[in-house]
């Protein structure tokens, strides 16, 4: 029983676990969005929205406890320079995920995860209009514009010859 257990172990070892959301969230910061499997996604989101909120401070104990978790100083540096300033006025909810569908290798679920302060993208609206299988105006419509459209094109086309 998982009782009172939080988290994903995305079948890897802890140091395996450690090393992949550091990678993913060091690609998240240089990128600011990565296209991943949700299971890693939900497990992205409270590893690297700490980071960015230590960031928004600038001082060198925050620099060394956020450069412990990513190991990369560029990455660091963009993060404390370029991310936390746009992530300033934010109170938290640094990352989006959206979901896209299955991959077709092995049927995951992938999403894409994105920093929100660089994506003002929103995800499209479920508003669609739905197609139906009902025959009805629109079919009996586009079915007459069809007629009409080969007559014109069968009549360009004799002109031609």
């Amino acid at each position: 029983m998982r009782h009172l257990k939080k988290g994903r172990k995305l079948g890897r070892t802890p140091s395996h676990r450690k090393a992949t959301l550091a990678s993913l969230s060091v690609a998240l910061i240089k990128e600011h969005r990565i296209v991943t499997t949700v299971a890693k996604a939900k497990e992205l989101r409270p590893y690297v929205e700490p980071l960015i909120t230590k960031a928004k401070e600038d001082t060198p104990h925050n620099r060394r406890q956020v450069f412990s978790k990513l190991k990369d100083k560029e990455v660091v540096s963009h993060l404390f320079d370029e991310v936390a300033q746009k992530a300033m006025d934010r109170p938290g909810g640094y990352t989006r995920i959206v979901k896209l569908g299955y991959r077709s290798g092995d049927d995951a679920q992938t999403a894409v995860v994105e920093l929100v302060d660089y994506n003002d993208i929103k995800p499209a609206d479920s508003k669609k209009q739905k197609k139906t299988r009902r025959a009805g105006k629109s079919k009996k419509t586009t079915s007459s514009e069809d007629t009409t459209d080969q007559g014109s094109s069968n009549d360009a086309s004799t002109e031609e010859e």
